[in-house]
């Protein structure tokens, strides 16, 4: 395909990709059956034993492949930096890690009030399965347009990225604690077989490669290669937003649960609010300059919903249901991020106007 009608096309999608989530949740509702082909389409079983399975499946490589993407377009010169004050990145990399730990048992203590046979089990499930995710990679976006610190963003996603072989089995575990029944039982398997083959396999290794073959592409190779490949990692998200959503949203249609929708949107509500709350906090706590402030807070109130989405639909295939809560929160936490950039361009504003009223005294002294 031609550079420019390359970027010409990337463009197009770029500017109208609000719209090409909509569609895409739209067919998701409307034609589920392709999505759901797509999801039970297994390549390959990696199962070594019963504590090590972990499957090849299209949305694993789909979201590898998105990984690997946003990795190859890393700038590695900004990290260093962080070395010499790595205060925020090591403050900012514990609280993603501690604050699932922490409102995980809330969560499922608040859900555990409703008239529910299970306790809303499966809702704790959605919401353990997004805690347990690293950094979302649109979290250095929104941060960056916000005027976050956007190697201290980088920071935050690599290194949770890197600790999620750790992390991620973690929380699923303390998840398994705060559910009942399969769900609990579930979990629990999952935390100690695949969850962290799952991690390595499909989170850290996807993105080690990225900046290996970065760091040994000659850059302008890199440069003619990346409007193609960003191009394809568009449509490869556009594609397991789809089929992530039929999982939840095709049983949905079929079997409508008015009360679990509402259940699943103000769980996730609460949830992201607080994540990004803490987030805030934190850097307030540390008295961070506002880039590291803006970056701590979208670092913290943006996990990488893909991923659980992925995550639910091939490792707990016998739930479907858990896909309602995690698509409620990967549509509720990029509403989050839209407010929290308000919210940092109202403060920017107001600084603005009390600094030109300060200079305006000064002049007339």
């Amino acid at each position: 395909m031609h550079v420019l009608t390359v970027s010409r096309s990337l463009g197009w999608l770029q500017r109208r990709l609000t719209w090409a989530i909509v569609v895409a949740y739209g067919a998701a509702l409307l034609l589920p059956a392709p999505g759901n082909a797509i999801r039970q389409l297994h390549l390959a079983d990696t199962s070594g034993s019963a504590d090590s399975s972990y499957s090849v499946t299209a949305q694993g490589l789909l979201l590898a492949f998105v990984l690997f993407t946003a990795a190859l377009q890393v700038p590695s010169s900004a990290l260093p930096p962080l070395l010499r004050s790595p205060l925020p990145l090591l403050a900012g990399t514990a609280t993603g890690a501690a604050v699932p730990l922490l409102l995980l048992p809330l969560v499922a203590f608040g859900l555990g009030q409703l008239p529910d046979s299970d306790g809303c089990s499966g809702l704790v499930t959605g919401m353990a399965l997004i805690g347990a995710m690293p950094v979302a990679g649109g979290a250095t976006v929104w941060g960056h347009r916000a005027g976050g610190n956007p190697a201290l963003l980088l920071g935050l996603v690599l290194t949770t990225t890197l600790l999620s072989p750790l992390t991620i089995p973690l929380t699923l575990s303390l998840g398994a604690h705060v559910t009942r029944g399969s769900y609990a039982t579930d979990l629990g398997h999952l935390a100690q077989s695949s969850g962290g083959v799952f991690a390595l396999a499909g989170v850290v290794i996807p993105c080690l490669a990225g900046l290996l073959v970065q760091a040994l592409s000659p850059r302008r190779t890199l440069e003619r290669r990346l409007p193609l490949l960003r191009l394809l990692s568009l449509a490869s998200a556009l594609t397991l937003t789809y089929t992530n959503a039929a999982g939840a949203l095709g049983g949905f249609l079929r079997h409508p649960n008015l009360p679990l929708l509402t259940a699943s949107v103000l769980t996730a509500a609460v949830m992201c609010a607080a994540s990004f709350t803490v987030g805030w906090a934190l850097a307030k706590a540390l008295h961070a300059a506002h880039g590291d402030t803006v970056a701590l807070t979208f670092a913290s109130g943006m996990n990488n919903s893909s991923a659980s989405a992925v995550l639910a639909s091939t490792q707990l295939p016998t739930h479907p249901q858990v896909l309602l809560p995690v698509l409620a929160y990967s549509l509720i936490q990029k509403t989050g991020a839209g407010l929290t950039d308000s919210f940092f361009a109202r403060r920017n504003a107001a600084a603005a106007k009390t600094a030109a009223g300060s200079i305006r005294v000064d002049h007339s002294h």
